[in-house]
């Protein structure tokens, strides 16, 4: 089995509604089982797009699933939830799942990049990941506390009804 970490967010049509049904999606997913997640939170949007805020959480996967199925698995949860992917970057959308951690793996193949090659930077990933997993080392850039503790997280909030 190997540990995969998913960052799940949505800011259309019921996202909290959204993010929970992709959670047990996950959990359903073959060979793969849904071992912890974090609560949810609300973040505001950035890129410069009008739009309602995000609910953000991570999931923490074990699965026996290749790195390149997993994220195929993901896309059809995405597909499933209404998610059209068009090029556009930092719009609003119904569901977005990204593979952000695949044990300790490097991946850089079209379309596949592990560590997600933002992660670092961006509060909504690494407030939930900081909850669930405050030691685990991204490769190649050290512990999600350390990078959490490098940029500004005000924004990242917990949402009403988070479980």
């Amino acid at each position: 089995m190997v540990a995969a970490y998913i960052g799940l967010g949505s800011n259309l049509d019921g996202p909290i509604e959204q993010v929970e049904r992709a959670l047990r999606e996950l959990d359903a997913l073959p060979k793969t089982r849904l071992v912890a997640r974090s609560r949810l939170y609300r973040t505001a949007p950035w890129g410069g797009i009008e739009q309602p805020d995000f609910i953000n959480a991570v999931a923490r996967l074990e699965t026996r699933l290749e790195a390149g199925e997993l994220m195929r698995s993901l896309l059809d949860v995405e597909h499933r939830a209404g998610r059209r992917r068009d090029g556009e970057r930092n719009g609003p959308r119904v569901l977005d799942l990204d593979l952000l951690l695949y044990g300790d793996e490097r991946i850089d193949d079209a379309g596949l990049h592990v560590p997600h090659p933002r992660l670092h930077e961006r509060a909504f990933v690494l407030v939930p990941l900081t909850e669930i997993a405050p030691d685990l080392v991204v490769p190649g850039l050290g512990a999600v506390r350390n990078l959490l503790a490098g940029i500004d997280a005000q924004g990242v909030v917990p949402a009403d009804g988070a479980t």
